[in-house]
């Protein structure tokens, strides 16, 4: 399945002529966060506040001071609410809860077990990241079908999360503030990091483009959005630390995995397949180089 498209027109924060960029910044101190309900009760008026409490300033980064305008009402709390339920409901064909699938931590850890991953596991013989984990869980212990589950991993637009996108959002919630510390200790960890950089650095396609075309140097931007140099550990950090994320322009959260399926949709490459080799070993590498750095997911992304 192809990720759904992004809206490609300009957007209305954009440079104006001859200035620098600007945007409407919240003054005074947050209210401390109330809950799902208060979220989604207050979500349709959050544009229409911060309108009468909010003056205009000049950012180099204005896409950094709008997602700090609601990050505190980030969407992506409901699905992490959903996601929670899910894991603990018994369901399925085998009637059992998630709350004994091991991402790598222990049967049922989640606590810094997104940082970690992707990771090689033992009873599978493979690396594996959250995503494909999540499924190999889903079909060992609750007795779904694989071949359904990887079919329809990510909701279209206006579709309801599917329950692995909202899965995510929930194991990705419980590494918030965990270093990240994607492993390399055994062959097959370090095999997939070759692999990914490989991929990384690869160019094909009718554009000739690769990953780093876009990703590879510092400056590059389209339009409003700034591109992350992915090949340095600060780009790297701040690209796979917030992946899960609630991405405005889609209305939904959506997973690492989406993200470099739509990358490579915009590069005009054959369609990623999900839970593939290659979705895994991107990364793993991306993984590898964000080390050190902090885990921040579900986040906001426009």
């Amino acid at each position: 399945m192809k990720p759904a498209t992004s809206n490609s027109a300009e957007s209305p924060l954009s440079r104006r002529a001859g200035q620098g960029p600007s945007l409407p910044c919240v003054a005074g101190p947050r209210p401390a966060k109330q809950g799902v309900r208060a979220i989604a009760d207050r979500w349709p008026l959050a544009f229409a506040a911060s309108a009468l409490v909010c003056a205009t300033v000049r950012a180099a980064d204005p896409t950094s001071v709008y997602r700090q305008m609601l990050a505190d009402d980030n969407p992506a709390e409901l699905a992490v609410a959903r996601g929670q339920e899910l894991w603990q409901t018994p369901r399925g064909p085998k009637h059992a809860a998630l709350t004994a699938c091991d991402l790598g931590q222990g049967p049922g850890v989640l606590a810094g077990a997104f940082a970690a991953l992707p990771r090689y596991f033992a009873d599978t013989g493979s690396v594996m990241d959250a995503e494909s984990r999540l499924v190999h869980c889903m079909v060992t212990i609750q007795g779904f079908s694989r071949p359904e589950l990887a079919a329809t991993p990510f909701s279209e637009l206006g579709e309801p999360q599917t329950d692995l996108e909202v899965l995510v959002a929930y194991v990705a919630a419980q590494s918030r503030g965990a270093t990240i510390r994607v492993p390399q200790g055994v062959p097959q960890e370090r095999d997939s990091y070759a692999r990914g950089r490989d991929l990384f650095y690869r160019r094909a396609g009718p554009y000739d483009f690769s990953c780093a075309t876009c990703h590879g140097a510092d400056g590059l931007r389209i339009r409003l959005q700034q591109l992350a140099n992915l090949t340095r550990s600060e780009g790297a950090r701040s690209a796979f630390g917030h992946w899960p994320a609630y991405r405005v322009s889609q209305g939904a959260v959506r997973t690492m995995q989406w993200r470099l399926s739509d990358c490579v949709r915009q590069q005009r490459w054959p369609q990623l397949i999900f839970g593939s080799q290659a979705a895994i070993d991107l990364s793993t590498y991306l993984g590898v180089l964000a080390g050190g750095g902090t885990m921040d997911a579900p986040s906001l992304r426009r």
